[in-house]
């Protein structure tokens, strides 16, 4: 499928009412130039949700959430991307065109015919279970109930090699697609038979549809009915299906709850049917892998909390285990990653069928915290009890540690793990760092001058910056009005290149960008940098309280700060040369270079302060 285009998100952006489209959502009221609200995402009795229809912004100042117009439905309503664009772009009648032309709009269309064979298997594998009363009677056994597979969509694969084939494969190009989906396979040369090369995936086996986003049936995962192996065999990779990135059942799960805040992660497909069954509607669970990287950064996009449930047995443990080495890049402040180990010879099914909803939630307060889970299991790896053991300890952790980004978790495990061995956070750092470890950084980037606090007309409290450095002036005023980079002239512009200032290279990239496709509101550079680094920095000037005038002000000042920022690199510039020549001959061209620059501070010191 081919790309959006940017102009298109840029229309998008432009033409959409952040304020009705919110409004649809979270009951706004008007408050001055803006609208409040509580917050949709997280709880709070006092209104600290505003939205802009100036900047077509929004923005919590009590838990931090903020975006355009995209960004909303994409954390509230829990869309990926695209289908937060589509669903705008339904809102204003537009079409999403595609970027590739004929080619990409092909690769469309046989994507979506691939979804539509998808539909029709798997309603041919719920008929088929409505039919056999042997898969129907397994499924009671089980204790599911009517509504819950209707909901989920399970169905059967009958007994038979050839039954899918037969069905939906009526030609060689109806064929082909069925084996690009994994649903047949082509038999060896010597296995041919009666003139037929392929044979079907599933048979005999209760079927369990995998969903995306949007409830399209991309995979399966089949389950036997008696004894066999596999137990469990689940559609091989494809154009459509992905399994390290997808989970089972949460497509249901956010039907289920439109305010998620946790997600309970489990092996197997019965067990997340069985817990929504149970009302436990946040459920899901991995396809017959470990949580890989992409599974934890799709989870943390729509939830701060995760609990991954294993079974108590040796197999439960180095599953939970894996899942903990995998979740420690993603682990920081403001997330909470959990583990929860279940009784010996129970799984999330079978325990939550014997004890129910309550008792088994009961079972979530007692959960281990990633810290604590990590600790636990490397002391039993070695004797804390002597120098040698906790020695081995830190050897052991030194790896894991490793792999946890910079920030207030980081420092606080650091700490945790320097307990356990007996020596200074500090000091156990520094040992680290000469054996390979990542030190922590003791020197973090400048922060922006400390805000000062205003409450405003409408009774808020607002952050109002000091105008800080020239960059940062020059940056936000391209922001707030991004129609003003039209306004730079070519010599501003190249007075930029040789200007070292911090965040310099954002300034030129955003002046670049903003001079070759103009924009006129700050909520499209906001989504145009929604992923590429300065991004967050650009959100953050947002949210600040700026007084200007008007766009005409705004152009002054920012070419006013073009102009002295290379003011500053010409004088380091002509310092550095002044420098040189005190030691050494000027080449030529620095000679030149010297003379230019001379010329151009004169009129400017003359010129007074």
């Amino acid at each position: 499928m081919g790309l959006i285009p940017q102009s298109f998100i840029d229309e998008l952006i432009a033409r959409a009412d952040i304020v009705e489209v919110i409004g649809l959502r979270v009951p706004l009221k008007k408050a001055g130039r803006e609208y409040k609200a509580c917050c949709p995402f997280h709880g709070e009795k006092t209104a600290s949700f505003w939205v802009s229809p100036e900047k077509q912004f929004y923005h919590c100042f009590g838990c931090g959430a903020h975006g355009t117009v995209l960004r909303f439905l994409m954390e509230h309503d829990r869309m990926a991307f695209p289908e937060a664009v589509e669903e705008l772009a339904t809102r204003l009648g537009l079409d999403v065109p595609r970027e590739g032309g004929d080619a990409a709009t092909n690769v469309h269309r046989a994507d979506e015919s691939l979804y539509e064979l998808m539909a029709r298997v798997a309603g041919f594998y719920s008929e088929t279970l409505a039919r056999d009363e042997r898969a129907r009677q397994y499924l009671e056994r089980r204790g599911l109930e009517p509504q819950i597979i209707e909901r989920f969509g399970i169905g059967f694969a009958p007994n038979s090699w050839n039954e899918v084939l037969r069905r939906f494969g009526g030609n060689e190009a109806d064929r082909k697609q069925l084996a690009d989906l994994g649903l047949i396979i082509e038999r060896d040369r010597g296995q041919i038979r009666d003139g037929e090369r392929h044979y079907d995936r599933f048979r005999e086996r209760i079927m369990f549809p995998i969903r995306d986003a949007r409830g399209r049936v991309i995979a399966f995962g089949g389950r036997i009915i008696e004894q066999g192996e596999p137990k469990y065999l689940n559609s091989p990779e494809t154009a459509l299906f992905h399994k390290g990135r997808e989970l089972y059942a949460l497509y249901e799960t956010r039907r289920a709850r439109s305010n998620l805040k946790r997600l309970l992660i489990v092996e197997g497909y019965m067990d997340a049917v069985r817990l929504h069954q149970s009302g436990i509607t946040y459920a899901v669970a991995t396809l017959g892998t470990a949580t890989t990287p992409e599974h934890l950064k799709r989870i943390f996009r729509l939830v701060n909390e995760v609990v991954f449930a294993f079974d108590g047995d040796r197999a439960g443990r180095a599953a939970a285990w894996r899942a903990l080495q995998h979740a420690l890049p993603e682990a920081r402040e403001g997330r909470e990653i959990r583990f929860l180990f279940l009784p010996d010879g129970h799984d999330p099914d079978s325990l939550v069928g014997e004890e129910g909803r309550e008792a088994f939630e009961k079972r979530l307060e007692t959960t281990l915290p990633l810290s604590e889970y990590l600790v636990r299991e490397l002391s039993e790896q070695a004797d804390l009890s002597h120098a040698d053991g906790r020695a081995r300890f830190s050897e052991l952790a030194r790896p894991l540690f490793a792999k946890l980004s910079e920030g207030v978790y980081r420092e606080l495990l650091l700490t945790r793990i320097a307990g356990v061995v007996g020596i200074a956070p500090q000091r156990l750092n520094e040992l680290w760092s000469t054996t390979g470890a990542p030190q922590s950084r003791t020197a973090m980037e400048a922060p922006p001058p400390s805000p000062t606090m205003r409450t405003t007309t409408q009774g808020r409290t607002r952050t109002s910056a000091g105008r800080g450095s020239l960059v940062r002036q020059a940056i936000d005023r391209l922001v707030r009005f991004p129609a003003i980079a039209a306004e730079v002239s070519a010599q501003e512009r190249a007075g930029l290149e040789v200007c070292e200032e911090a965040g310099i290279e954002l300034l030129r990239e955003l002046l670049d960008d903003l001079r070759e496709r103009p924009v006129q509101i700050p909520a499209q550079v906001i989504e145009r940098w929604a992923d590429k680094p300065g991004g967050d920095a650009l959100q953050k000037l947002l949210q600040r309280e700026e007084i200007v005038a008007d766009a005409a002000a705004a152009a002054g000042e920012l070419r006013g700060a073009l102009v002295r920022l290379a003011d500053i690199a010409a004088a380091r510039r002509l310092e550095a040369l002044e420098e040189k020549s005190r030691t050494i001959r000027l080449e030529p061209e620095e000679l030149m270079e010297f003379q230019r620059l001379m010329m151009r501070k004169k009129p400017r010191d003359g010129g007074g302060s």
